[in-house]
């Protein structure tokens, strides 16, 4: 034994982790093999592991290594997600603090700088993952904006505009101001915001009568074009057909229009219409073709065209143009009140909605085969919960905004023609080409040519991602992606379901005719042990790298598989990392006591010895069993608990308790045999989810050649199964914890030995009557044929069994503790039978409440009359 006496996480882990590296284990190549495959959810380039990625990585790592370990080529493909709007957020407040401005520096000079912050700091996280242990493929690590991944989505565009499914036009959008760009729906989150109703007078035009308008934007009137009431609201009929009337503050007048759009029951009834800054205006003002004022820059202050407050920030000037409005007289009052606000998934600030020319993907034509595929189970969803949750999007899927008004992404490959109108094309040769077509000027050159400003969203990158990693759109019948295409597990957060999975699943129908997974395993959200959302502001998120430093990795592993099921909430609890590493402890110190035993050849195997082996044999079988069910129904929280009650209380509480040698004694050779074979196929079971402690005592157990490991070793195989040899031992199992019971109640020493008897049937476990004796510490079992009442009874199924306990204990003592016990239980019968004779309650009460006591009193009569017998006998 070369391993060191005490358990140290640290000292182990890096040791291996550089050994698996060193021999590209986690590298895979095309072979006859079936190829298992996981693409890694891409983290941003800017992050910084957290607990998230801590659970999400596990369970990745978990199926990659037992997947090898059952023989499959196992492909796990890592990467990062170039992040459009976090990078640039970041590169940008980078240059701010060398006193750079964005706007000071060309296109060119910025993607300098972002390409620079890109090499220095992103990338952290893919760094971080080794110290979990995550054996992701280095070699294939891609970038979703590296050469092959931009070539493809650029194809890919290009593509879907020559099919029609990509189009340009002014659409209302949802506008992030701290950003400066669209986001698409599913970047909007809504909250509840408290704020206030303002109720606004607007005079009616040639008449001494206020219309009044309840908004919770009053400094939306700046972009008013109408006003409008519902033609059935009879409030309004003393309204002239042709009304107009003055925007406050503002002094235009608008017209007012009738349409049962407008909400009756809502305010007042009246509503204002900007068709810039709200979508529903929007179609009100496209329906009566009514003119569009936008008021906002780019950056969420008031613009020119607003006639006042120009420059301002919108949250200033509301609250600004509350007392503007009342001091003008036009501010009928005010109420608070709560409504949903939309805010910027990526930003945090409030949305505009804002008319805006972008690019759309019609995505009505790719949802059908995609929500097929979930429906019908050809994806399968786990927990299955989660295919409500994507139909109703699918069949209510709108178009996807794919532009973004970024620098650092994917350019938009439109170049826009010198007289108008323009083309789409993957790369500048093939524009020319195609501009010097539509135009007939065979002159023309590149610079007269403008591309397009826009990115492309990063989600438009990451959405071909089980494919682009491949290289299978640029080179769609590669070797690779037809090996390895489609992936077999997706791990991933619910919370991007909209965002990239459903996504996926559409790309992957349009580019491969196929399914790009065919599992999608839903993690639950990093709670801390109260249930609150774990996050940097609340503190109450630990940074992962300092528990791996604390506890070690296969503790940490541990703490978030067994906190973890699909789809639920971890309840995470720093505990459990104790718990984790205490395990590992556990199997080091269980290691180290069957390498203590000496061994000597010639001693032949006790009965108890090869029962033990026989028994724990079938354990095993079982538990490989129920572990294999568990991993085809993805509770992996479960499997990782047989695992651990596999080892825990099977092998080290009982296997090992069985076979250990009398203190001075040797070992027989058959025995530490199948005791070390039973310590590999454990290692093995659990490498999975302890890869580090295992692979150290895997090695040792048996010389190794260079480049071995145990993550390429075999699952092992169950025996036989004997649930008959099973379920006896579980008699033996209980008479033994029984007889231990005794002697806890009545004092007697362990070292001790007694004598048990036993009124035999089919129930005694005859066979295993070695076991019984050693774990039991008997001198003999004897048969008997009547009941001992002087002895300590016990009853296991219908099998009685008696401790005589004469000269083993103080007569005197127990003569006094039966009487103590006859005394309650005598008192406790008085209390039953004084209810069952009292006839109201034995008529009244309901049937299973009389029947319990009844129960109870045939319980206690039952023990009053041992009791009496035993004090008898004493006698």
């Amino acid at each position: 034994m070369h391993i060191a006496e005490k358990y140290s996480p640290q000292q182990i882990e890096a040791k291996w982790y550089d050994y698996w590296t060193e021999h590209r284990l986690f590298h895979s190549e095309p072979d006859e093999r079936e190829p298992y495959t996981i693409v890694i959810p891409p983290p941003n380039v800017t992050g910084m592991l957290h607990m998230g990625h801590m659970l999400n990585n596990t369970l990745q790592d978990v199926l990659v290594r037992r997947a090898r370990m059952k023989g499959k080529n196992a492909c796990w493909v890592p990467g990062m997600d170039h992040a459009s709007i976090a990078t640039e957020a970041k590169v940008v407040a980078r240059l701010r603090e060398q006193g750079i401005e964005k706007s000071s520096l060309t296109r060119e000079e910025f993607l300098r700088h972002a390409w620079e912050w890109k090499e220095q700091y992103g990338g952290v996280i893919l760094r971080q993952l080794r110290k979990l242990g995550a054996s992701c493929d280095w070699d294939r690590t891609v970038f979703t904006m590296d050469e092959a991944r931009t070539e493809s989505v650029l194809r890919v565009f290009c593509d879907l505009y020559e099919k029609g499914r990509i189009y340009r036009g002014v659409r209302m959008v949802n506008w992030d101001p701290a950003a400066r760009t669209a986001l698409s729906d599913e970047e909007v989150i809504f909250r509840e915001s408290h704020g206030k109703l303002y109720y606004l007078r607007y005079r009616v035009e040639g008449m001494d009568r206020d219309v009044i308008v309840a908004t919770t934007r009053p400094e939306t009137i700046l972009g008013d074009t109408a006003l409008c009431v519902n033609p059935n609201d009879p409030r309004y009929d003393w309204l002239p057909q042709d009304a107009r009337v003055t925007v406050p503050l503002v002094g235009r007048t608008i017209p007012v229009i009738r349409d049962e759009y407008v909400d009756i029951e809502f305010g007042t009834g009246a509503l204002k219409v900007t068709p810039a800054h709200d979508v529903n205006d929007y179609m009100l003002g496209e329906k009566y073709g009514l003119e569009t004022i936008d008021i906002f820059n780019d950056d969420g202050t008031i613009n020119d065209k607003a006639g006042l407050y120009a420059g301002e920030d919108r949250f200033e000037v509301r609250r600004r143009i509350e007392g503007d409005l009342d001091a003008a007289g036009l501010l009928e009052k005010t109420e608070a009140y709560t409504n949903n606000v939309g805010y910027s998934e990526r930003t945090g600030v409030a949305i505009e909605p804002k008319l805006s020319m972008q690019w759309f993907l019609s995505m009505n034509e790719l949802a059908g085969p995609a929500t097929r595929a979930v429906l019908d189970d050809v994806i399968r969803f786990v927990p299955e919960k989660y295919k409500n949750t994507y139909r109703h999007w699918m069949e209510n899927i709108k178009d996807w905004c794919i532009s973004r008004q970024l620098w650092w992404g994917q350019r938009i490959p439109a170049w826009y023609l010198p007289k108008g109108g323009f083309v789409v094309a993957p790369t500048e040769e093939e524009a020319l080409a195609k501009a010097r077509e539509a135009t007939g000027d065979a002159a023309l050159r590149l610079e007269d040519l403008r591309q397009d400003e826009d990115v492309l969203d990063t989600w438009f990158s990451s959405w071909l991602w089980p494919i682009s990693v491949f290289d299978g759109i640029r080179r769609p019948d590669n070797a690779e992606i037809r090996y390895y295409y489609p992936t077999a597990d997706l791990v991933t957060g619910p919370d991007i379901i909209f965002f990239w999975v459903a996504r996926m699943i559409m790309a992957g129908y349009e580019y491969r005719g196929t399914m790009p997974f065919r599992n999608v395993y839903f993690t639950g959200i990093v709670r801390d042990k109260i249930g609150r959302k774990m996050s940097k502001q609340l503190g109450n998120s630990p940074d992962p790298l300092d528990l791996i430093a604390k506890y070690g990795a296969d503790g940490m592993r541990v703490a978030m598989l067994l906190s973890s099921s699909a789809g639920n909430d971890v309840m995470f609890d720093e505990a459990l990392c104790e718990q984790g590493r205490n395990f590992g402890n556990k199997i080091w110190n269980a290691y180290r006591l069957i390498g203590g035993w000496s061994v000597d050849p010639a001693a032949a195997q006790s009965e108890n010895d090869r029962l033990a082996v026989a028994w724990f044999e079938q354990a095993l079988g079982r538990a490989l069993r129920q572990i294999e069910e568990d991993f085809a129904q993805y509770r992996i929280s479960e499997a990782l608990m047989k695992a651990y009650k596999l080892f825990w209380d099977d092998f080290s509480g009982l296997y090992l308790e069985m076979v250990k040698p009398a203190y001075g004694t040797p070992a027989d050779a058959a025995t530490l045999a199948a005791t070390k074979r039973f310590f590999d196929a454990l290692m093995r079971i659990l490498h999975p989810f302890m890869p580090f402690v295992t692979e150290e005592i895997w090695q040792d157990l048996a010389p190794r050649a260079a480049g071995e490991s145990i993550m390429t070793a075999p699952m092992p195989e169950p025996a036989a199964e004997d649930a008959r040899m099973l379920a006896r031992f579980d008699l033996a199992h209980e008479v033994v914890s029984a007889v231990r019971n005794i002697r806890n109640k009545k004092n007697l020493p362990q070292k001790e030995t007694l004598v048990l008897r036993v009124i035999a049937d089919e129930n005694y476990p005859a066979e295993f009557a070695p076991v019984i004796r050693k774990m039991a510490n008997l001198s003999q079992i004897e048969t008997a044929t009547e009941k001992d009442p002087a002895a300590a009874a016990f009853l296991v199924k219908t099998t009685q069994y008696f401790v005589p306990l004469a000269g083993c204990i103080d007569p005197e003592a127990e003569r006094r503790k039966l009487a103590d016990d006859l005394t309650y239980y005598e008192g406790f019968l008085a209390s039953v039978m004084k209810k069952l004779s009292n006839e109201r309650f034995v008529q009244s009460a309901p049937e299973k409440v009389v029947a319990n006591e009844r129960a109870k009193q045939a319980d206690a009569e039952a023990k009053i009359a041992a009791i009496r017998a035993q004090l008898a006998a004493l006698e």
